[in-house]
């Protein structure tokens, strides 16, 4: 098996945990996902598998969305609400003053990544320092809130839409908000809603994955192929005799191709209308040079 089944990760697992339900279900060894979810979020989490799995250092990592949900007046050591309680607050904020706050978010801005977190310093994840009582400085990094919105509050508890790069994390941006508001504030559900390009409408249920085995079916609904999440490199045609050469790890003359290409840029290379894999353009050789192989052909 070929390809990307996105699942709507459930809560109380980790995105690993994920991976190994699906070598189960589809029996498939080689299998991989992009984009860690907590165990308290759930939604898209694309799961790559088979001979798509050598793809999976070029599929698009960067914009995601989320919906969260988060209660003022509470802090805990893991910013949300599975951590240990640190301090709770009077709360004063209205409903303006959180849209205000808010905003003040939106845009390029510097985040410090939490201590509950799979950053790797020194060796070591944070999550791993973070459960032996240690907390280390971080370093900010940028990254960038697209656009913020209020969908729903009832009393001090509110629902956000976050459409943000790759890199935040929600519960950092929440405790921020908190922090601006004066009286903390505490993650409580996170559902991402899109990642590489997939939204919860491209998802299916572990269950419904199962249910489908159970019954010998067939998972041919439920998966996409890798050069859809490879549709940001432009698609390059190429004779038969052209494509034996590529899939077997020849380089294809840039003036043979008789096709305009850009200096370094990577490309989906098909032959018969079959996706072979992915090259890159190289003006100093005068070749398209292999950069990946989906399969080797004969």
């Amino acid at each position: 098996m070929t390809g990307i089944i996105c699942v709507n990760k459930p809560k109380d697992i980790t995105s690993f945990g994920v991976v190994a339900k699906m070598r189960g279900i589809t029996a498939e060894k080689k299998a991989g996902h992009t984009g860690t979810l907590d165990p308290m979020a759930t939604g898209v989490l694309p799961i790559v598998l088979g001979g798509a799995t050598k793809f999976i250092d070029y599929l698009p990592d960067s914009d995601k969305a989320y919906r969260a949900t988060f209660l003022l007046g509470k802090t805990t050591d893991t910013l949300d609400i599975t951590g240990t309680v640190l301090t709770q607050s009077k709360v004063e904020a209205s409903e303006k003053d959180v849209l205000e706050a808010m905003q003040r978010f939106k845009g390029k801005i510097m985040q410090v990544p939490p201590m509950y977190s799979a950053v790797s310093v020194g060796g070591k994840r944070l999550y791993e320092l973070a459960r032996q009582g240690v907390e280390i400085e971080r370093k900010a990094r940028q990254i960038e809130i697209k656009s913020i919105s209020l969908v729903s509050h009832n009393a001090n508890s509110y629902v956000i839409d976050v459409h943000c790069s790759k890199g935040t994390y929600i519960r950092s941006l929440v405790d921020d908000i908190g922090r601006e508001l004066g009286c903390g504030a505490v993650l409580c559900e996170l559902v991402r809603t899109s990642a590489m390009g997939f939204t919860l409408d491209d998802c299916v249920t572990l269950e419904k994955l199962q249910e489908i085995k159970d019954n010998n079916g067939s998972f041919s609904d439920c998966i996409f192929s890798v050069e859809t999440a490879l549709s940001y490199c432009k698609a390059v045609n190429v004779s038969e005799a052209q494509a034996r050469r590529f899939s077997n790890g020849g380089a294809l003359s840039l003036e043979r191709l008789r096709k305009n290409l850009t200096d370094n840029a990577l490309y989906r290379v098909y032959g018969n209308n079959i996706f072979l894999g992915l090259g890159r353009c190289s003006e100093k050789t005068g070749e398209l040079k292999v950069e990946r192989l989906l399969t080797k052909r004969d």
